[in-house]
């Protein structure tokens, strides 16, 4: 694996997010990441899973580089794969707890909405579906996970602001659940996934699935009506244009 590290600890996997500085999300880090989950899900040493990144960022969502110079095959092929990979973290039925060491803006956010539990470092680290005034269209199982957390007012307002809330700000409407010191971060997510891994496994699995069997069956529907609409407006001169800007200020820096 060349984007993530994985470590098991008495029966608790850890995956770090580990791919350069800012752990963009590209086609390769999605893959394994579905594969690990996937992997985990039906291995029976494992009963948990805690997602991390390292130093300042959790994950700067979507690696906007490498997707702007893909070609229409291969961006409608990268959504895909993203839309299964939520498909899977949302319906992954094991304890899942997201340890947000850092920033968490668009993608990175995605993989904290589908944790059971998300423990963020106290500091300037902000969170939340920035794509809007990107120009991407959040498809309607992301939406519905944000709005899991946040209530359908809210998050819909937050999703059409693109809205980024700091480590406070996320706690008091809900999108993380707790704000710890960096240093203590590991201790508090293990902490919460060995008390929801000390419960009766299949009577807490269970009633997980039930809880989120909304949000699965969102996550599984057809997506080619919805996939269309967002690569006709990816290819919009409008958007093309926003993602130049953004990725010439990235290499800038």
């Amino acid at each position: 694996m060349n984007t993530i590290k994985v470590t098991i600890k008495d029966r608790v996997a850890l995956i770090t997010l580990n791919r350069g500085r800012s752990n963009a999300l590209n086609r390769e880090m999605i893959t394994e990441l579905n594969d690990m989950f996937r992997n985990i899900a039906s291995d029976n040493n494992i009963s948990g899973v805690i997602v991390t990144g390292q130093e300042q960022f959790f994950s700067a969502g979507l690696d906007l580089i490498e997707l702007y110079n893909y070609t229409e095959e291969e961006a409608a092929s990268f959504w895909h794969l993203f839309l299964e990979f939520v498909a899977t973290i949302t319906a992954f039925k094991k304890p899942f707890v997201a340890a947000i060491n850092g920033h968490s803006p668009a993608g990175g956010c995605v993989i904290a909405l589908a944790a059971d539990y998300r423990i963020m470092a106290e500091g300037k680290s902000i969170i939340g579906l920035n794509e809007v005034p990107v120009g991407i269209i959040v498809p309607n199982s992301i939406f519905q996970l944000y709005a899991f957390w946040l209530g359908q007012a809210k998050a819909s307002r937050s999703l059409l602001e693109g809205r980024l809330y700091s480590p406070e700000e996320a706690l008091a409407d809900g999108l993380v659940d707790e704000v710890v010191n960096p240093a203590g971060i590991l201790t508090a997510a293990e902490r919460r996934i060995r008390k929801y891994m000390a419960m009766e496994r299949n009577t807490w699995e269970q009633s997980k699935l039930n809880i989120r069997r909304e949000l699965i069956a969102a996550a599984n529907a057809d997506h080619s009506a919805e996939l269309e609409l967002m690569l006709q407006q990816w290819w919009s001169p409008t958007t093309r244009s926003i993602l130049k800007t953004i990725i010439d200020n990235l290499q800038k820096k």
